[in-house]
């Protein structure tokens, strides 16, 4: 795998989010002065803020203003956030649509704040992005199975939306590291070479998750498995060749029909499939439901890895854990794979 390092530091004009301006414009001497040189910064979620510890090592501590058990997208932050980023040294955010919280405040960051780092995980990324179609049913969005994009995912006024999940594929998860770690070090250039060097560390650790998936892909006993709720793993239905099979789609607003659950149970029955698959983040009842009325055996929740839980927490998981500890062993089951 070849990772590009890549000017992230994005210090242009922007358009400020309402009252975001008025909560920062009292902050900007604490913005503008930090004695202490580079060693804070926010990120947009759980995975970003783990990530970018990761990277900085002990040089430098970032946070996660998500709350636990909740996802960054579709979040609102409270009123403080604006100011106390703008206190701090880097903010590292995803600019999509999904977190358009964190595309305004880093527009203000952007025009009002240039002493703030402001990281763009996606930045170098565009090509790699996959259409979100919200519609219901068992397909992956704009994927049409080889993991290319067709063009679909469009919204009513005609406008593509992308998928934001990128961070469950760990090939692309190691690109987003090294944005990351480029754009620390050009915030902080003497510790540019730590930051490399972190990061390259880490990304042999996602390497590690990558052969995991393909070895899972290779001993599948099946290509398709069922995960009864919204599909946040269409990244790695494109990169290993396997397919989920969702009643709901990609939208967790969607609610799947009495056809669309029985459709998923006959699939379930005629594949052979004994694990069914759901979201932690979400209620497993309809898995379980599925389960009732199916040849499956189980229930067993997956991760998208973009939050995390108070059990976690205590456990010490990180990125690497989530995906190692509860993804790997789960996709394994759901495909025959053991």
């Amino acid at each position: 795998m070849t990772h590009s390092r890549r000017s992230v530091l994005r210090r242009g004009a922007g358009l400020a989010v309402a009252g975001t301006t008025a909560a920062l414009a009292g902050c900007s001497g604490a913005a503008n002065a930090d004695p202490e040189g580079f060693d804070s910064g926010y990120a947009a979620f759980f995975t970003l803020s783990d990530w970018a510890n990761e990277v900085a090592g002990d040089r430098a501590s970032f946070e996660d203003p998500v709350d636990v058990g909740q996802l960054g997208h579709g979040w609102t932050p409270d009123g403080t956030l604006a100011a106390d980023v703008a206190a701090t040294d880097a903010f590292v955010y995803l600019d999509s649509p999904e977190f358009s919280w964190a595309q305004d405040l880093a527009a203000t960051l952007e025009r009002d704040y240039d002493t703030v780092a402001v990281i763009d995980g996606l930045d170098g990324l565009e090509d790699d992005l996959l259409a979100w179609d919200h519609s219901h049913g068992g397909g992956t969005g704009g994927d049409d199975g080889s993991g290319t994009r067709d063009g679909g995912g469009g919204d009513d006024d005609g406008e593509t939306r992308y998928d934001p999940h990128v961070w469950v594929d760990p090939v692309l998860a190691g690109e987003m590291v090294d944005t990351i770690a480029t754009g620390l070090g050009e915030a902080d250039p003497d510790n540019a070479e730590a930051y490399a060097a972190n990061a390259d560390a880490y990304v042999e650790e996602l390497d590690a998750i990558d052969a995991a998936f393909e070895s899972i892909a290779e001993d599948a006993a099946r290509d398709v498995a069922v995960i009864a709720g919204h599909n946040s793993f269409q990244y790695l239905e494109a990169r290993y060749g396997f397919r989920l099979h969702s009643p709901v789609g990609v939208s967790p607003q969607n609610e799947p029909t009495q056809t669309e659950i029985a459709d998923t149970i006959e699939l379930v029955d005629s594949a052979g499939i004994e694990v069914v698959l759901y979201d932690r983040f979400q209620s497993p009842r309809l898995a379980e439901s599925i389960v009732a009325n199916s040849g499956a055996t189980a229930a067993v929740p997956v991760t998208p890895a973009g939050g995390t839980t108070r059990e976690w927490n205590e456990a010490g998981y990180g990125y690497l854990e989530q995906m190692t500890e509860i993804n790997v062993p789960a996709f394994e089951r759901a495909l025959g794979a053991q």
